[in-house]
């Protein structure tokens, strides 16, 4: 009964935090956007609009929910369930400060999750019965594992040098200097390629308005689209923190828990700022761009990296410490 009251606590400290992260971040990008196109943003519903996101998800929550009758009623609601359960999943990985699920082979365990979401936008596409629905369901599976053989790629050159798939060993891995120093192309493809993985500006062809309408959430309203928007920006935030914890890493000189934290969450902060930037600064890509700029390109760079990685690791005879 204990071990269930803790367990419970502590899925309640991972949801919470991510929700008003969600929230804060949402907050956060209309502000950005509205400064970058020279207006001000939310600014009525609360202090400084700090108010307007929650308005607008108890709006979403409380209208009414809608649904094609040709669509196929479970799995038209289970998608954008098991999408926003999957972005939560991962979360349990994460070792800030422990994580709930600790395994060795945690970024194994990262991809292959972060894998099945493509199966709730494909089902959400074709459950709606609608050809811009289905067609935006197609685009993000094409897109999604193809930028992810080039993300596998990147991983493995990380694995290669920190010697692990556990996350904490990568990060004690970088106690002396950061993998941003050493892999400075890989996390630049990296953070590329994550962006195309969330489905974020300039790679949202999944959502293309002039083309599909909306894509594969076309047909949803209220609560369903509620859960694909918090699922989108919980996402965005945790591959922000993945990077910061596969490139930036590394204990502080002093590690004390909130100070380390702190730093954390500012560097993910950062990352997602960017990720804001480019929103307001790149107009999107066109589809065989998209597939260009991956097999083309990331691909082949990501690839060639790794072999470098592991001629230079054996022509030197350094092998690094197994802690698998």
């Amino acid at each position: 009964m204990n071990n269930n009251i803790f367990l419970f606590i502590n899925t309640l400290n991972i949801i919470i935090p991510i929700l008003i992260s969600v929230a804060f971040i949402v907050l956060i990008e209309r502000k950005i956007l509205g400064y970058m196109q020279l207006r001000k943003g939310p600014n009525i519903v609360g202090p400084y609009g700090i108010i307007q996101t929650i308005a607008d998800g108890i709006k979403l929550f409380i209208k009414e929910n809608t649904k094609p009758s040709s669509a196929s009623t479970t799995l038209f609601f289970f998608s954008p369930a098991l999408f926003l359960i999957l972005a939560l999943i991962l979360w349990t990985i994460i070792p800030c400060p422990n994580p709930l699920i600790n395994i060795n082979l945690s970024l194994i365990l990262i991809l292959g999750i972060s894998s099945l979401s493509v199966y709730s936008l494909l089902g959400s596409g074709w459950a709606s019965n609608s050809k811009y629905s289905l067609i935006g369901g197609i685009r993000a599976v094409a897109q999604t594992i193809s930028y992810e053989i080039s993300i596998g790629t990147i991983l493995l050159s990380i694995v290669l040098l920190a010697g692990t798939f556990n996350l904490n060993s990568i990060i004690n891995a970088q106690n002396n200097s950061w993998f941003l120093f050493s892999c400075l192309p890989l996390s630049y493809i990296w953070y590329i390629s994550t962006l195309a993985e969330t489905n974020r500006t300039p790679f949202d062809l999944t959502e293309g308005e002039s083309e599909l309408v909306s894509g594969y959430n076309v047909e949803y309203a209220g609560g369903p689209f509620a859960l694909f928007f918090l699922a989108e920006y919980a996402n965005i935030i945790f591959m922000n923190l993945l990077s910061t914890l596969l490139f930036l890493g590394g204990n502080l000189p002093i590690n004390i828990f909130p100070l380390n934290l702190f730093i954390l969450a500012l560097k993910t902060s950062i990352l997602s700022s960017i990720y804001l930037w480019i929103r307001a600064s790149f107009p999107r890509l066109r589809y065989d761009q998209l597939m260009f700029l991956n097999w083309k390109s990331y691909l082949p760079f990501s690839i060639g990296f790794l072999l470098w990685n592991i001629i230079l690791l054996s022509s030197i005879n350094i092998t690094p410490p197994n802690t698998i």
